[in-house]
């Protein structure tokens, strides 16, 4: 991964995307990406632009992120970020996340269409109507809602949580009953690593969901040495079958760290390609699909939004004031 921003040489480009298995990273293409590296670092300063990049995004992307990481670090990043724009390479809440926290700052999302199922299984109306139903019965309910959502259902939440602190989110609340939205197999994973009451929203996220744990034990089966490292959103039945069960975050240090030299990686493969890059003298294998609102992001799309200001964050003062309460509470408690 480039951590300066500035173009490496097609031949550096080649080794590093070469050992992706992915043919359309030829020559060809490495000599536009190089170019377009270039481009992007002058418009950054041009513009005093920063561009923030998720752990699922195509790997040419982290060629011009300034930093890139899993959504509590993003938020962190986000929230202390001093570039008057701010250029999101992830899906459409992280930038309104962003955009949230710095309000007087300008927020490009270079595709518009880079949605999330799981933020849409839920609405701010129909989540509000829920919780008021729910505090009949558990007057103490308590709201945890993930950053994989909108920035009205937050605005609705008492504090959110991310993969990597939704544990601690939960344990830190003095409530003993807890409504977690939206991704019903995250709620699972809370629930197994607390003592208190957990419902759940019915929502998940597709790429995740669609993982069954025949797959994992077949892997198993063949390569009993391999390391099976999963992300929580994924089923209870399959992060049973699992070495480890963490972030994207998590799963790149596990990866680092450990004395394993193979490993099985159950989450969005955009983070195998990122480790391949990163770890070259380690292995790892791919359980799921691309997410197709992640690889929506384009270096393209990302000097268009750059050189024109493309689609721009706008959210109702009203709403990003209440959400951001439940945003700053997460990093308080988490």
């Amino acid at each position: 991964m480039n951590t300066n921003s500035d173009p490496r040489s097609v031949d550096d480009l080649l080794q590093d995307f070469g050992r992706l298995g992915d043919a359309t990273y030829d020559a060809r293409r490495c000599a536009e990406i190089r170019d377009l590296v270039a481009e992007i670092a002058e418009l950054k300063r041009e513009k005093n632009a920063i561009v923030l990049a998720h752990n699922y995004q195509r790997p040419e992307i982290f060629e011009v992120a300034d930093f890139v990481g899993d959504s509590l670090e993003l938020a962190r990043k986000a929230a202390d970020v001093e570039a008057g724009t701010i250029v999101f390479c992830g899906v459409h809440f992280m930038a309104e996340t962003a955009k949230i926290l710095n309000p007087t700052k300008t927020v490009l999302l270079p595709n518009l269409a880079a949605g999330c199922s799981l933020a849409d299984s839920i609405t701010g109306d129909a989540f509000a109507e829920r919780r008021e139903e729910l505090r009949k019965v558990y007057p103490d309910l308590a709201v945890v809602t993930y950053v994989n959502t909108t920035a009205d259902v937050k605005a609705e939440s008492d504090v959110c949580c991310t993969s990597s602190n939704a544990v601690r989110i939960v344990d830190a609340l003095p409530n003993q009953n807890i409504l977690f939205t939206p991704d019903e197999n995250l709620a699972a994973f809370v629930q197994s690593q607390t003592k208190k009451n957990v419902v759940a929203w019915n929502g998940n996220c597709y790429v995740h969901h669609q993982i069954r744990p025949e797959q994992i034990r077949r892997v198993r089966e063949a390569m009993p040495h391999v390391r099976v490292i999963a992300h929580p959103e994924c089923r209870r039945d399959v992060l049973e079958l699992a070495d480890a069960v963490l972030s994207t975050s998590g799963m790149i240090d596990y990866a680092r760290t450990s004395d394993a030299k193979e490993f099985l990686v159950v989450t969005e493969c955009g983070l195998s390609d990122r480790l391949m890059i990163e770890l070259p003298e380690k292995k790892f294998y791919k359980a799921c699909k691309l997410c197709q609102y992640m690889k929506m992001i384009t270096l393209e799309e990302t000097a268009l939004a750059l050189r024109h200001g493309r689609h721009p964050i706008e959210i109702e003062e009203d709403v990003r004031v209440r959400a951001e309460r439940s945003i700053r509470r997460m990093l308080e408690l988490g």
